[in-house]
């Protein structure tokens, strides 16, 4: 579903802020696949969640989804096959509007908008039963404005309109950094349910050791814009989260050791 073929980002090239973000990184994704990517901050798991999501084309490489060739692909073109839930939930909704008017606009992603009614009982209906999964009352709030939902709805809103459309790859974007432990487990909890009724192939990036571990039928581990570490099936099930603390650990004691040589 997802074949990202030896991409490289440099950022700042020839110059003293000169960073590589990606070093010709490769993975490939099956479909139904829930892969979740940690790593430290710069270690360039976010540059590829972006790189794919078309945020900016690589220096070298491709990148397939679902075998089209998305390499030189805007956001834009590419929101017919993907899906994704930011950090911010303040980002994924428009705010001036009503849940079933944010709900409307996911439905018709990719699709041409003719001139006719706006939304229609059959597709309110929908809305209304798409609601119900996330348990949390939305469905008798169709009409309610986005701006008024707390951060934990607003995320879990985004969560069910990136989904609704069953999009081939769906990014998550450290999407319950920015909540508080309660709201992420329950949003958390959801993005995991989503994907196994829709049966999606998932990329979630996390900062959060453990949610990597216990989410997910498969863990990478990204440093220097590598991938450095890469475990599924039995492997990913009996991993703890002290083996990764131990991964993390011993690539800082190799950074010391190429410091001090």
């Amino acid at each position: 579903m997802l074949r990202v073929e030896n991409i490289s980002k440099t950022w700042g090239a020839g110059t003293a802020n000169e960073k590589k973000a990606l070093d010709e990184l490769s993975i490939h994704m099956k479909e139904g696949e829930f892969l979740t990517v940690i790593g430290s901050n710069g270690a360039g798991k976010s540059s590829l969640l972006n790189a794919v999501a078309g945020v900016f084309t690589p220096d070298s490489g491709k990148i397939f989804v679902n075998d089209e060739d998305v390499t030189d692909y805007t956001e834009h073109r590419r929101a017919h096959v993907l899906g994704r839930v930011f950090q911010d939930p303040m980002m994924g909704t428009a705010a001036g509007m009503t849940i079933e008017e944010n709900l409307a606009i996911a439905c018709r992603r990719g699709k041409f908008r003719g001139l006719r009614v706006g939304i229609t009982k059959k597709e309110r209906e929908m809305y209304r039963e798409s609601l119900k999964q996330l348990d949390l009352g939305l469905e008798d709030r169709l009409t309610t404005t986005v701006g008024l939902l707390s951060g934990g709805q607003r995320q879990a809103l985004t969560l069910l309109m990136a989904t609704i459309k069953k999009p081939k790859l769906l990014l998550l974007d450290e999407h319950t950094a920015a909540l508080d432990p309660k709201t992420a487990a329950i949003v958390l909890a959801l993005s995991d349910k989503l994907i196994k009724r829709h049966n999606l192939t998932a990329l979630m990036v996390t900062h959060n050791m453990k949610d990597s571990i216990k989410y997910g039928n498969r863990i990478i581990m990204v440093d220097g814009g590598k991938i450095i570490f890469d475990a599924s099936g039995d492997e990913k099930k009996n991993l703890t989260a002290r083996e990764m603390l131990d991964k993390f650990a011993s690539l800082n004691d190799d950074d010391s050791e190429t410091v001090g040589n």
